[in-house]
């Protein structure tokens, strides 16, 4: 490796059939963990072993065949021994492979138009920061994005490279650049934190990002699960968010996954883990990270780490308005209006987004399935507390696909 230029591999995973095969005959072999296997009860912050079967990149590359391993899981779970406590779709390893074959199905239908909102039938028109720039020779995103907002801008390349200020986003996110494979209900909390959970970005941005990195990426599955996390289709309850301090709470008091990929604070008491900005000052310099700046480093023999980009309750407000509006409005991504740029006759100049003026360039948005639910306001302030929940929905946001199984 070293002779032809290429860096040492810092992912654990490796691949090849015999790998591939060998791990299957582990799992299979514990007959209770193939049996009751509930993909929304394993932990996101477990790393070391991780909580899933890892099995992901496997059926990406093609060694691991998916009609094996239905057929292997199907065996353990129909003995008569273990029929009555098995869990069930969709939250069992069948019920992964299901979700990962949903959204397969959805772009066979769709086309190349599927992983995108511009010319898109079924994903919302949400009037994004950072948009796809379009090729107008054949109606696809070009790779490219328009920087309507300079913070915005900021926003993204510190979520991308683990420097949002929020430890738990920020060791996700190193964890995604490092291995190659974050757990889904970690994808969930970054995907969601992007979008509709705090800066209001492009899903696009984020589905581009997971493409770069992960390597179990499946392009339907990838595009598929971050329309459904940033409620462009698939998932409407936009009001129930991760929040970046209750949530990993909920799983890792302790914060041993962030002491792990954010070293410069595993000296910090797990009192201020996941909220280090509320450490006093001599307490920080007692545990060797001063908090300050937009910036990771050092000052003396200290280490830096950033405050937190914004405060996530009031951006979290914004987010559920703006993306409550874009419900209103109700736009698809093939309506013609979100194609010529006069979308923006119908949001207010001030509305979160790039809805100034009443016409733009051709970009990319998002699109409007209005599915007649009413939003249920009442709950709304709940959606830090409710999103741990969301793995209770069966249907709902516990679903395979971004990491199956």
């Amino acid at each position: 490796m070293s002779e032809l230029g290429l860096k040492p591999a810092t992912s654990a995973h490796r691949g090849g059939e015999t790998r591939a095969l060998a791990a299957l005959d582990d799992i299979i072999a514990n007959e209770s963990y193939t049996t009751t296997f509930s993909k929304p009860s394993t932990a996101p912050t477990a790393f070391s072993p991780q909580a899933t079967t890892l099995l992901s990149p496997h059926h990406h590359f093609g060694s691991l065949s998916v009609r094996l391993f239905y057929h292997r899981v199907q065996e353990v779970i129909n003995k008569p021994a273990n029929k009555k406590r098995a869990s069930t779709i969709p939250t069992n390893l069948i019920g992964q492979l299901l979700f990962r074959d949903m959204y397969f199905g959805a772009q066979a239908a769709l086309g190349y138009s599927f992983a995108q909102t511009y010319d898109n039938s079924h994903v919302r028109f949400i009037p994004w920061h950072l948009p796809s720039k379009i090729d107008p020779s054949n109606g696809l995103i070009t790779g490219e994005h328009t920087i309507d907002s300079e913070e915005a801008e900021t926003w993204f390349q510190r979520w991308k490279f683990g420097r949002t200020g929020f430890p738990w986003i920020d060791a996700l996110m190193r964890q995604l650049r490092r291995e190659g494979w974050i757990h889904h209900l970690g994808r969930h909390a970054v995907a969601c934190f992007l979008t509709r959970g705090g800066c209001y970005i492009d899903w696009e941005r984020g589905a581009e990002v997971f493409e770069e990195w992960l390597i179990d990426h499946e392009t339907s599955c990838n595009s598929g699960n971050w329309q459904w996390l940033s409620c462009a289709a698939f998932f409407a309850q936009f009001y129930r968010c991760y929040s970046p301090i209750a949530f990993p709470k909920k799983w890792d008091d302790e914060g041993a996954f962030v002491r792990h990929f954010v070293p410069e604070l595993k000296e910090y008491n797990k009192k201020y883990i996941y909220e280090p900005w509320k450490a006093p000052i001599a307490d920080q310099k007692k545990w060797g990270c001063l908090i300050k700046g937009d910036q990771l480093g050092e000052e003396g023999n200290m280490k830096v780490y950033p405050k937190p980009m914004f405060d996530f309750n009031e951006r979290r407000g914004i987010c559920i308005e703006g993306v409550k509006n874009a419900y209103h409005v109700g736009l698809y991504g093939n309506d013609p209006r979100v194609k010529d740029g006069s979308w923006r006759n119908l949001f207010d100049d001030r509305a979160e987004g790039p809805t100034e003026g009443t016409k733009g360039p051709t970009v990319e948005g998002q699109s409007g399935i209005v599915d007649g639910n009413e939003v249920d306001e009442e709950n709304m302030d709940l959606g830090v507390i409710q999103d741990e929940r969301e793995a209770e929905h069966k249907g709902g946001e516990n679903k395979g696909g971004d990491e199956t199984p």
